[in-house]
């Protein structure tokens, strides 16, 4: 069985270098393949780091009335936190919104001045309400309207909910986000397949140069492993061969797209690629052996048939 093995790989090599400038060409084609699928998943991750930065600047503020007692205030974010829709709760006090406030306007002398004359804080607590996907907003918006034994008693102490004055914009960006996701999908899904489509011709291509080899193979009682196991393993030299320059391409692009772009994508490319290396190494790498492996078989069954 070994034996066996060794022979079939070292038949593959030698295919390999005697395909010459085919065999470079299947070689730049998956190379091509193998960099659209590097591109994609970087564009992905883009799309969802843009995504996700999004969606942390999204939330929902229950405003409470001035006097509010906290240990009510307290209960109900109790109760929220119990939500399986809330990702986390931030309490903010009324004497720190009164710091916040005075943080945020300290350049506007006669709004400042304004507060001090009137010598007590205006300005109630309130809790800001981050939810774990944006859709999941309304409804807890309807938990803190409805008669959920959780919040009764509470709905007193609530001045506002600003849901719904910023509900088009959460619907808005929700759909937004949905519709990002599947046309990512779709164009990842058309790349990848027209690229499998060109790679597998071009594989085709140099198996239909040793058609005659593949002939007198089979007439002398050649087994279907072993007349297609040498292309197997071309298949796969061109896939570990094409996964090695696609790295090296992606090297210098990530870092220039890093130091030039990060500004405009939002993420640093090179810093992903370079922490991920080890990750995109791999699903490239599988993703070319397996690309030319299968090509190869697919390309060498009508063969096998004859």
């Amino acid at each position: 069985m070994f034996t066996a093995i060794k022979r079939v790989v070292k038949a593959g090599f030698v295919n390999f270098t005697r395909g010459g400038i085919i065999s470079w060409a299947a070689i730049l084609v998956v190379t091509i393949t193998l960099s659209t699928i590097t591109a994609i998943i970087l564009l992905q991750a883009v799309l969802h780091f843009s995504l996700n930065q999004i969606k942390d600047k999204v939330d929902v503020t229950i405003y409470f009335t001035v006097g509010a007692p906290e240990d009510k205030i307290l209960s109900l974010k109790s109760s929220l936190d119990r939500l399986p829709e809330v990702e986390k709760i931030s309490y903010i006090s009324s004497a720190e919104a009164l710091r916040l406030f005075r943080e945020r306007h300290k350049g506007d002398y006669p709004t400042i001045q304004a507060l001090d004359e009137i010598k007590e804080n205006p300005l109630g607590a309130y809790l800001n309400v981050k939810a774990k996907e944006v859709s999941q907003y309304e409804s807890i918006a309807n938990f803190l309207k409805g008669d959920n034994t959780l919040v009764q008693g509470t709905t007193s102490i609530i001045d506002k909910v600003n849901y719904h004055q910023n509900k088009t914009v959460i619907n808005r960006l929700n759909n937004i986000i949905n519709g990002a996701q599947k046309l990512g999908f779709l164009i990842t899904l058309i790349l990848v397949v027209t690229s499998v489509i060109i790679t597998f011709n071009t594989i085709r291509l140099t198996i239909f140069i040793s058609k005659e080899e593949i002939g007198v193979m089979r007439l002398v009682g050649a087994s279907k492993m072993r007349v297609s196991g040498p292309s197997m393993v071309e298949g796969a030299i061109y896939g570990i061969i094409s996964t090695i320059f696609t790295l090296l391409i992606f090297w210098p692009l990530s870092y220039y797209l890093g130091r030039n772009m990060t500004s405009f994508l939002g993420l640093n490319i090179y810093d992903y690629y370079i922490s991920n290396l080890l990750q995109i190494s791999l699903i490239v790498l599988l993703s070319g052996v397996l690309l030319g492996v299968i090509s190869s078989v697919i390309a060498i069954r009508k063969y096998l048939n004859k």
